[in-house]
């Protein structure tokens, strides 16, 4: 963890503890970038990210890598609150990435996150609700960097499959430098990804919690995944690397060649000229 955040109304209204409220939290892909600076209000419960409580069980985040988490509000409502920051959003998103959890509350429950069931707490308080904004967003941001370096693997697939079997490079010139520039452009993207490995601020002031956050963060898979990016992305870089390796070595063998052949055209033009005047020396 890196930094702190200001957090206050941590607490939240008790729940009744005879039966369980279903309340869905949804992470949603809006954006490059999201400039939070200047919306800060009387409900705002953290500045970083930047989230508010705008009911008992309702919430919101934004986060700056261009996510937006909600958390008991209904779509119209996650609509309307998206118009108004639609001038603070750069950039749009490519399709459309999401992340839902269903989270059930119960005050007799603990902290408990089931395999593929809802997760269980014992209540929505924002320091909780921080928590599970946190890992899904990361998770929205993963997917956006799959789908990115998945779309460059597609380009370059090709390429290894004739390289492989024909042991020589498509030697397209605007091609490479496409697929060069994929690869720059992947690398460009995903260098100033969200860390996931930094665990949310939120904890140093509520480390009971972490065995909550440890149990979200196995469930969404957010180191495994994170590790198969940064692999990918290396795989992205070498290629991109020998790639521009392999276009140099070409210019420069044609460099070569072309010194080598203007060499003998000018020893030809040489030795022409040597005969030539041999040939019109005066008896």
């Amino acid at each position: 963890m890196t930094g702190t955040s200001e957090v206050s109304n941590l607490e939240t209204p008790p729940t009744n503890s005879k039966s369980a409220v279903r309340i869905v939290a949804r992470a949603l892909l809006v954006g490059d970038r999201i400039d939070a600076a200047g919306l800060e209000r009387a409900e705002m419960i953290a500045t970083v990210p930047l989230a508010f409580r705008l009911g008992p069980t309702k919430f919101a985040a934004f986060y700056r890598f261009g996510v937006a988490v909600f958390a008991g509000l209904t779509s119209e409502e996650e609509t309307a609150f998206l118009e108004k920051i639609a001038s603070r959003i750069s950039g749009k998103p490519d399709g459309k990435n999401e992340e839902t959890a269903v989270l059930e509350i119960r005050a007799d429950y603990e902290d408990r996150v089931p395999p593929g069931g809802p997760v269980e707490m014992p209540d929505l308080s924002a320091a909780r609700f921080l928590i599970v904004a946190d890992v899904l967003a990361k998770s929205v941001s993963l997917a956006r960097d799959e789908g990115k370096l998945g779309g460059v693997f597609d380009i370059i697939e090709p390429f290894a499959v004739q390289l492989a079997e024909t042991g020589r490079a498509p030697w397209n010139r605007r091609s490479m430098l496409k697929l060069i520039g994929q690869a720059l452009l992947a690398q460009h993207r995903i260098s100033g990804r969200v860390a996931v490995e930094e665990k949310p601020d939120i904890l140093w002031d509520r480390p009971n919690l972490e065995r909550l956050y440890a149990r979200l963060e196995d469930e969404y898979e957010l180191n495994e995944r994170a590790k198969a990016v940064t692999q990918k992305l290396n795989v992205i870089v070498e290629t991109g690397q020998a790639l521009t390796d392999i276009f140099d070595v070409d210019r420069a063998t044609r460099l070569e060649a072309a010194i080598v052949v203007l060499i003998l055209a000018e020893i030809g033009l040489t030795l022409f000229q040597i005969f030539f005047s041999f040939g019109h020396i005066p008896v």
